[in-house]
């Protein structure tokens, strides 16, 4: 059995670790590994004659239009600071109440994942919002930072998000390959809408387990969380919090409505929350012809790296499948002990494990396009597997030591926060996703049945 494959992906993480951009090293790997083999007879020249429809392919991609128009929405709702409005109008409400500031936090950062789906924009602008409050207002410094970081997660699991968005395309693709290996010559389809409809109750129970834990943390633990000092609560003020509450909630509501209720694809209804979003910034007066610059900047430069690391990604899969690497995982994953659920298992372990050193842009294109044909063509559910790997993602990014929440939180907590009370403050939030993960593998349903009742 050739084992080159394998070396190609410990060149490719050697490379990763020592600083070399990701789409860069994806695709430069490859074409070495490509030109050795040529020159050794080990690869066929004419494999690589199908680069230049992949990648045309992929610039064409109707779906992955909807990349750059939910990057600029997101981007938009930041920047003209309408979730900062949000959060103060709530935490008006609700800071009296014990827990009522993290509570506030936790709906504000599930709305601020639904319109960004980016797990450092997300956990940045949380952090630089309502970290200081919290702190000011005595809670517990593990406390203020493990919900922050937790909440910032929420992006990879709620709709509609940009992670969502690239693995149900990537997905969509290894289930029509799944089906064509198994004599299948019309394939059924699994869309990004699939995906949105399937990952949205299983993230709502995990802000339903958030919310009960901060509840039961308020009640047992009083002392973790004061509620605010009647002098220092803001007055409360129920036209403006329900002015900043409705927009941006009606936005995220009109995106995904027009999505799970068959009205609109993802990308069309990307482009009304794009509209949406800069119809809000104008008619607050918050957007200028400057702002509407740096939003137009960072989105693509987001897309730009979504794009240039596909790219590279599908050169990577194209030679590595050359030296029949999917063979190769095909016949592992036969022979493993505990069959689909054996297989299944050790992919969310490495999935696991890679989020450590990978964002889940490299993760989805590199590893999710070589394991998922095999599982789906072994049987398990498109949806379902989608969520599962979703789900590991955002456990990952979260886990001490490597989590990238955790580092990016670092970077905006005030030098007194020890790093070590984050570790502890997002262990019991890890343990709610561990249990949301043993709640899916016990009953898919959770995914797959509102997918079934709206699409059929």
């Amino acid at each position: 059995m050739d084992y080159t494959p394998i070396a190609m992906f410990a060149v490719t993480f050697a490379a990763l670790l020592a600083g070399y951009p990701v789409a860069l090293t994806l695709g430069g790997v490859a074409l070495l590994f490509a030109l050795v083999g040529i020159l050794t007879g080990a690869f066929s020249v004419g494999d690589l004659g199908f680069m230049p429809g992949r990648l045309f392919g992929t610039i064409t991609n109707q779906t992955l239009v909807a990349v750059p128009l939910f990057v600029f929405m997101g981007v938009m709702l930041e920047k003209t600071r309408l979730a900062e409005g949000l959060l103060e109008s709530l935490s008006s409400l609700l800071r009296r109440f014990r827990g009522g500031l993290a509570i506030t936090v936790i709906l504000v950062g599930m709305l601020m994942a639904a319109s960004t789906g980016i797990v450092g924009a997300t956990v940045v602008t949380m952090g630089l919002m309502s970290l200081p409050t919290m702190l000011k207002q005595g809670y517990q410094p593990s406390l203020a930072t493990g919900t922050i970081c937790a909440t910032g997660t929420l992006g990879q699991i709620i709709p509609p998000s940009i992670a969502l968005v690239l693995l149900g395309d990537v997905l969509s693709n290894a289930y029509q390959q799944a089906q064509l290996s198994m004599g299948i010559f019309a394939p059924k389809a699994v869309s990004v809408g699939d995906l949105f409809a399937g990952a949205l109750l299983p993230g709502l129970v995990l802000v339903v387990f958030y919310l009960l834990y901060i509840i039961g943390r308020g009640l047992f633990a009083p002392q973790s969380m004061p509620a605010a000092a009647d002098d220092d609560a803001p007055e409360i003020n129920l036209v403006q919090t329900f002015t900043s509450l409705l927009p941006p909630l009606a936005l995220i509501v009109a995106v995904l409505g027009s999505i799970l209720g068959g009205w609109a694809t993802p990308t069309e209804a990307a482009g009304v929350g794009a509209v949406g979003a800069l119809v809000l910034a104008l008619a607050y007066r918050r957007c200028t012809i400057k702002m509407l610059g740096e939003v137009c900047d960072s989105t693509l430069a987001t897309t730009a790296m979504v794009f240039f690391i596909l790219i590279g990604a599908s050169i990577f899969s194209l030679v590595f499948r050359g030296y029949g690497g999917d063979d190769l995982v095909h016949t592992w994953f036969e022979n493993m002990p505990g069959g689909m659920w054996g297989a299944l298992a050790i992919v969310m372990l490495v999935i696991f494990l890679l989020g450590f050193i990978l964002d889940f842009i490299e993760i989805t294109f590199v590893v999710v396009p070589i394991v998922g044909p095999v599982l789906l063509a072994m049987g398990i559910d498109p949806v379902w597997l989608g969520v599962l790997i979703a789900v590991n993602l955002q456990t990952s990014f979260l886990t001490p030591p490597f989590g990238f929440a955790l580092f990016y939180l670092r970077g905006v907590t005030p030098p007194e926060v020890p790093t070590t009370a984050i570790y502890r403050g997002v262990v019991p939030f890890i343990v709610m996703q561990l249990g949301l993960l043993g709640v899916l593998l016990a009953w898919p349903s959770l995914a797959t049945w509102l997918p079934n009742v709206i699409y059929g």
